[in-house]
């Protein structure tokens, strides 16, 4: 009898393990994803976001979660606008491609065509770039090569432009791929050659209203003056604080929407249903696809499953295999904001996600999330897997961080008296930046185009200083001053890679 009974339960449990190897995993957003949710924005210390999920033309999901702002009672609700980033590329890239379908342009018209003042620092490469390279990031720069000069700057879009011909190319033109944020600008200011309206003006016009999008904002400066709005957040030695706004809306074709989930809902279906919204056809079906063809590789990324994964880009674009369907994806980042924006045409399916901290990964975490439960894959809790590489990260750098400051601590002398440091420097694609005497050996640094901006420097003996800045999201640095025959000659200038990677050599003219 025991024997019998024994068989039994192992037949009943073999099926159960059979029918959970099938089961439709996409329960996982009708009965436990408020809970993973909710979980992750306390472990993340995010205060707010919100969550759309469109699937077969439908919305599935569309939910907000946590607060505003910090501190404050008001709740995120599907209207409430986020900062999307570089999620505005797709709409300056569909927008352009939508001049072409109306033959009002071609991608593959050269940029000074439309801009004759555009210039490259490889001259031949400036005079061959056509518009389809700026929304590729083909143009030899590394990624993010220049951000610091271009990012919430004072410049104008026509100094970025201009600016841009100086930045020398890391990579010959057309051979590797790399983010440039002033492409994506120099192509949105095709627009109002074309059209007689610019780049903010066409996309409401022809983008944001025939799809519904109401509460949309297309520049930075907007922003806080919208009843209905986060702040931004990010860390700051450790403790979650709200931050200004950044105002980059001489970038704003690269970067400075904002918008609601609401809002972006209406744009990933129409995405999703080839441009028609019920039976108008808003935006031309030969556009959508112009974005989606891949124009350069990017690399490979090896997901959490060990699947090794192609990454393209298209225009505006990210495009990626996993589990032999197509991504058209992309992330955003600006100060205190992170989100993403992700299509599966195969499946009719679209994510997007909105945070207003810039210290999270969960954005990413939850895209895997849904789209393994959609596609009926393992469970993995990507979130928490995500979370304990960014706090085993963040403690390295909290570690390194604490000894540069403790070294600060003892009060070390630099290597010249604090008047040699100071005077006015110059970087030939940055502009002038000086520099004066704080109180004891501390020194105080200000930019040219940052003029709501300082860094502190501390001596950490020799001539080297450690740096906070006022904005934090420029980071914490170790500035090494360049000295010749007992004379400071120059200093180096780093700021986070959030922002760029490449350091900044400025020279000292006085």
């Amino acid at each position: 009898m025991k024997k019998i009974l024994l068989v039994l339960v192992c037949f009943f449990l073999c099926v159960t393990l059979s029918h959970a190897q099938h089961i439709d995993r996409s329960k996982f957003v009708k009965d436990s994803i408020d809970f993973y949710i909710n979980k992750a924005l306390t472990n993340w210390r995010i205060p707010g976001a919100a969550v759309c999920i469109v699937k077969d033309g439908k919305v599935v999901m569309m939910k907000a979660y946590g607060i505003k702002e910090l501190g404050l009672p008001a709740k995120v609700d599907i209207n409430t606008l986020f900062m999307i980033g570089s999620n505005t590329k797709a709409f300056t890239a569909t927008a352009l491609a939508m001049l072409q379908a109306d033959k009002k342009l071609s991608l593959d018209d050269k940029v000074t065509k439309y801009l004759p003042q555009f210039k490259l620092e490889n001259r031949p490469a400036g005079e061959m770039a056509i518009v389809r390279d700026l929304l590729c990031h083909r143009l030899g720069l590394q990624t993010f090569q220049g951000d610091f000069t271009f990012y919430n700057t004072n410049l104008t879009r026509g100094d970025i432009i201009e600016r841009l011909g100086q930045v020398k190319a890391a990579y010959p033109f057309r051979t590797k791929w790399g983010y440039t944020n002033a492409a994506f600008l120099t192509a949105g200011q095709i627009i109002p050659v074309v059209t007689g309206k610019p780049w903010e003006q066409y996309l409401k016009e022809n983008i944001f209203a025939p799809l519904g999008m109401s509460n949309t904002l297309a520049l930075t400066a907007d922003m806080p003056k919208s009843l209905n709005r986060t702040v931004p957040h990010t860390l700051i030695d450790g403790r979650l604080s709200a931050i200004p706004y950044c105002q980059i809306d001489a970038l704003a074709p690269a970067g400075g929407i904002s918008s609601s989930i609401n809002d972006m809902s209406k744009w990933v279906m129409a995405l999703l249903n080839d441009g028609k919204v019920g039976t108008r056809q808003v935006i031309p079906a030969a556009a959508i696809k112009a974005t989606r063809e891949a124009q350069d590789i990017v690399g490979s990324v090896k997901h959490l499953n060990g699947e090794l994964n192609f990454e393209l880009y298209g225009l505006g674009w990210f495009i990626q295999d996993y589990d032999n369907r197509r991504l058209i994806m992309h992330d955003g980042g600006v100060n205190g904001y992170v989100s993403s924006v992700t299509l599966v045409p195969q499946e009719h399916l679209g994510i997007v996600i909105l945070t207003n901290t810039d210290q999270n990964e969960f954005f990413e975490a939850l895209r895997w999330e849904i789209m393994d439960a959609y596609f009926k894959m393992q469970y993995r809790d990507y979130s928490e897997v995500y979370l304990a590489n960014y706090k085993t990260e963040a403690t390295a750098e909290q570690a390194a961080d604490r000894k540069l400051r403790d070294t600060v601590a003892l009060n070390r002398i630099p290597a010249l008296s604090p008047v040699n440091y100071t005077g006015k420097y110059i970087n030939d694609l940055y502009g002038s930046m000086t520099v004066t005497q704080g109180e004891n050996n501390d020194l105080e640094m200000r930019f040219e185009h940052h003029p709501r901006m300082y860094a502190h420097l501390q001596p950490l003996g020799g001539n080297r200083f450690y740096v906070t800045f006022s904005d934090a999201t420029l980071g914490k640095a170790v500035f090494p001053f360049a000295v010749q025959n007992g004379k400071v000659t120059g200093v180096r200038v780093k700021v986070a890679d959030f922002v760029e990677y490449n350091p900044y050599d400025f020279r000292k003219v006085q």
